[in-house]
């Protein structure tokens, strides 16, 4: 495992990260992605056959869209950011959250195109809301340099109003909390935090990368959650949507799937990478009592092209 920067700067962050989330979850999350790059930088083959890391092929998905002639058109796509409108109902909710503004944002992968990250910019110009979160999947790669991720969330972290509140996805390592703090955006690890607003109380708890990483933990996440609390839940990825239900949770937002992201007409999507229902997949969903919303993403992953599902930014308006 690559060591962190061990200027003083640095090593007070990490000790204060390991202050709030505990040794045990630090060194986890530390150590399987130091086992991550051994594996993607020293196994052969691995770039081609580790799902995450479609790389090798990326030559062969460009290929084939300039094949079909629907190449440039997926480019274009891929900037095509829409605004999507969703009604969150929150069973439960208390009077004064009842059409709290939140925008969500997912997979926003700053670094693979320039030109979709100052898409997403001029999308968000203008918006009006209350919150904001985002669901994870910062950097484009899932290992390497993390920096560049961070510049281009810092170009649209001025074009955010706060509070802003985010989580971890699969692509993104621990070392990314420190700079998106500093840049205003609380990172839930396996916390919560209550909002508040006229005397009434919203809990909003984020869980750590349940996708990849693993490193997710529902009794940390809900340790300062009140048993009769109305909380929502950050997660990355739907796939714990049936976990999050039976913990309490009203309401999940999450992301990973890019909904397909190459998909036939229709929207109808070949793969999500997710070990969920298809119907989990892409937008408004309900397990139980909870409602859910998987967001389809604003920036792309593996190749900057999407078909037949363009990438999104989604204000959702709370609902008793």
């Amino acid at each position: 495992m690559r060591d962190p920067d061990t200027s003083s700067d640095s090593l007070a962050e990490f000790l204060a990260l390991e202050g709030r989330i505990g040794r045990t979850h630090l060194r986890q999350r530390l150590g399987l992605e130091g086992d991550h790059e051994v594996f993607c930088f020293a196994r052969p083959g691995a770039h081609f056959f580790y799902p995450e890391n479609w790389y090798s092929v990326h030559g062969f998905i460009r290929t084939s869209l300039r094949l079909a002639g629907l190449y440039e058109r997926a480019q274009r796509n891929a900037r095509t950011i829409r605004l999507t409108h969703n009604q969150l109902t929150i069973a439960g909710l208390p009077r004064p959250f009842e059409g709290l503004r939140l925008l969500h944002l997912s997979d926003l992968h700053t670094d693979l195109d320039p030109r979709i990250t100052q898409a997403i910019c001029e999308r968000l110009r203008g918006l009006e809301y209350d919150l904001c979160v985002l669901t994870g999947d910062y950097r484009a790669r899932t290992y390497g340099p993390f920096q560049p991720a961070l510049d281009g969330l810092a170009l649209i972290r001025r074009c955010l109003r706060a509070p802003i509140y985010a989580i971890l996805g699969n692509h993104d390592t621990i070392r990314l909390v420190p700079g998106l703090e500093a840049m205003g955006i609380r990172v839930l690890l396996n916390e919560s935090v209550h909002i508040d607003r006229a005397g009434a109380v919203l809990y909003l708890a984020g869980i750590d990368d349940a996708h990849y990483y693993q490193v997710h933990n529902f009794h940390q996440a809900t340790a300062a959650i009140p048993p009769d609390g109305v909380a929502l839940l950050l997660s990355h990825t739907p796939e714990v949507y049936r976990q999050a239900a039976h913990a309490g949770f009203q309401a999940m937002l999450c992301g990973h799937t890019h909904g397909g992201q190459i998909c036939l007409p229709g929207g109808y999507a070949l793969t999500w990478d997710a070990r969920c229902p298809r119907r989990l997949a892409a937008g408004a969903w309900s397990y139980g009592t909870m409602s859910g919303y998987t967001s389809v993403g604003a920036g792309s992953s593996v190749v900057n092209a999407r078909l037949n599902c363009l990438p999104e930014i989604t204000l959702h308006e709370l609902r008793p």
